[in-house]
């Protein structure tokens, strides 16, 4: 099996992983062991800058597809050229801390450029996590309309955790894992839920209705190789007992969805076989309005295989 046949099997069963190093990583080196670490560590595929040297590079020492992400189509041409399998509008995480929006049309418009340059090649648009949840709905769409063959949600920058532990890695993934659920329902091409995921939440991201999910910090702001394949293999190991036919007995998800980035009312329970060793995982939010999380209730009894006692 192809790589890329092996990516798209790994979205219809739900347990697609990207390692992200990062839009404005050009750190040929720093990259390189991102790289690495994501392929032993098990990841299904690698996300990097927009840079034909770089992609060059990386292709040499990878078997893994490899998306480029950027915010200007014209790049995609050369890095398509240079042998990039994938691409990818958005990662904006990174221009957020620089007062840079990215507003619907805007999005919208790239996309339709990108298409109209590359109109064959796997195309990913992130939508905009400054959106309120029925915009980024509209939005998702809109870029499926235009082309898009994933849409990936974000949202951990903007979430404030209160709680430290497992409590907090669920606080920050809340908003991404709003929109992985909502966008989900209304499009009908794989949804990639990135952005504050964690070993912690990307079985919820699984739940909420992602075909898999993408990883940053998580994994390239470790200082070693061991570290960061460790990271990516939890990730794996938590997703290994998600997705369609792979051990989920049973699912209910019942969501009350209020304005804005605010989830009123969140419940999911699932009762998991075996696989990832998760027994049972029942989480309950009452959340505020805006992007603030009032009450957070988690309780989970979890088997062995994931790493989380309870």
């Amino acid at each position: 099996m192809s790589a890329m046949s092996q990516l798209q099997s790994a979205l219809d069963r739900g347990q697609a992983l990207k390692a992200i190093a990062g839009l404005n990583n050009f750190d040929g080196d720093r990259v390189e062991a991102i790289v690495k670490a994501a392929e032993l560590g098990g990841a299904t595929f690698v996300d990097i800058a927009a840079d034909p040297a770089l992609v060059q590079r990386i292709k040499a020492i990878t078997s893994l597809p490899v998306c480029v992400s950027a915010v200007e189509p014209a790049k995609f041409v050369e890095c398509v050229a240079a042998g990039a399998d994938l691409i990818e509008i958005g990662n904006f995480d990174s221009f957020y801390a620089q007062g840079i929006r990215f507003e619907a049309a805007e999005v919208l418009a790239m996309t339709q450029e990108t298409r109209r340059l590359l109109p064959n090649v796997l195309l990913s648009v992130t939508v905009p996590h400054i959106l309120a949840l029925d915009e980024q709905v509209a939005l998702a769409e809109a870029l499926v309309a235009a082309g898009a063959d994933i849409i990936q949600t974000e949202g951990g920058t903007s979430s404030q955790p209160v709680h430290a532990g497992s409590l907090g890695l669920i606080e920050k993934a809340a908003p991404t894992l709003a929109a992985a659920y909502e966008i989900s329902r209304a499009v009908s091409v794989p949804v990639l839920c990135a952005s504050g995921i964690s070993a912690v939440t990307a079985p919820l991201a699984i739940a909420a209705g992602a075909a898999g999910v993408g990883v940053g910090t998580a994994i390239n702001k470790l200082d070693s190789e061991i570290a960061m394949v460790a990271a990516v293999r939890s990730i794996v190991e938590s997703l290994a007992g998600t997705g369609v036919g792979l051990g989920i007995e049973n699912l209910q998800t019942v969501a009350s969805v209020g304005t804005g980035c605010g989830i009123e009312n969140l419940q999911t329970v699932a009762s998991v076989g075996t696989g990832c060793g998760i027994e049972n995982l029942q989480t309950v939010a009452s959340v505020g309005t805006g992007c603030g999380i009032e009450n957070l209730q988690t309780v989970a009894s979890v088997g062995a295989g994931c790493g989380i006692e309870n």
